[in-house]
């Protein structure tokens, strides 16, 4: 079992002065899961090399059991610096893809083609897509063989509009998770704020909120270990 998880390369956040990235509790809880069940995880970014980490969700109020955990694996870290480039990865090496969340993918991920192309690439071949929190935006471009968007008439999740508000960002955002997706035809569902949400569409497997991630990585393993079992 192999999972690619692909991160932003994005550290501004917008014209603030202020920086961003990717979420640490999005990354550590769904790589944990992963690694505790024996899969092989491969780590890529836009750019490569290190992706830069949202200072906010290194916070002590934002400390889960899986971000104290990954501050103590050197080798999760030494993985983490070490990402490779996007244009160096093959849909035919992986079972799934996981996006992890944080602003950052707003502004690079939901427009680079090669992340495009590897999530159209994908669901083409029949691999799970999953994403959390603000991660579902990078589905934003992809298409289907037809052309329609990915997203048209599939049951999935995403931060939402609400949570963008309390976290002041409305304004400073390239765009809303929530709106845009659903101004592409998903059928969209939410809980109450930054409580845990995650929707199974078929191939698509998405989570709300960074409370999302785990129980999200936890649908996707489970969804690897079922297609194994047809399999044999």
């Amino acid at each position: 079992m192999k999972i690619l998880m692909i991160l932003t390369s994005h550290a501004e956040l917008g014209d603030t002065g202020k920086k961003t990235g990717f979420w640490l509790e999005e990354f550590a809880a769904p790589y944990y899961v992963f690694k505790d069940a024996g899969a092989q995880i491969v780590l890529a970014t836009p750019r490569g090399g290190e992706p830069p980490l949202d200072p906010k969700s290194d916070l002590p109020d934002s400390q889960t059991d899986a971000t104290r955990r990954f501050k103590t694996d050197r080798a999760a870290q030494d993985a983490l610096a070490k990402t490779l480039k996007l244009a160096e990865v093959r849909v035919t090496d992986f079972d799934a893809v996981f996006y992890p969340g944080g602003h950052g993918p707003l502004w690079d991920l939901a427009s680079d083609p090669t992340s495009i192309a590897l999530i159209e690439g994908f669901f083409a071949a029949g691999k799970p897509v999953a994403a959390v929190c603000h991660a579902p935006g990078v589905l934003r471009s992809a298409k289907t063989a037809l052309g329609e968007p990915v997203v048209k008439g599939r049951n999935l999740t995403g931060f939402s509009d609400s949570e963008e508000q309390a976290a002041g960002l409305t304004e400073i955002v390239p765009f809303l998770v929530e709106d845009a997706l659903k101004a592409l035809g998903a059928r969209y569902s939410k809980a109450q704020d930054w409580q845990p949400h995650v929707v199974t569409d078929g191939l698509l497997i998405t989570g709300q909120n960074p409370a999302s991630s785990e129980p999200a990585a936890r649908t996707l393993l489970q969804a690897l270990q079922q297609a194994s079992k047809v399999k044999a």
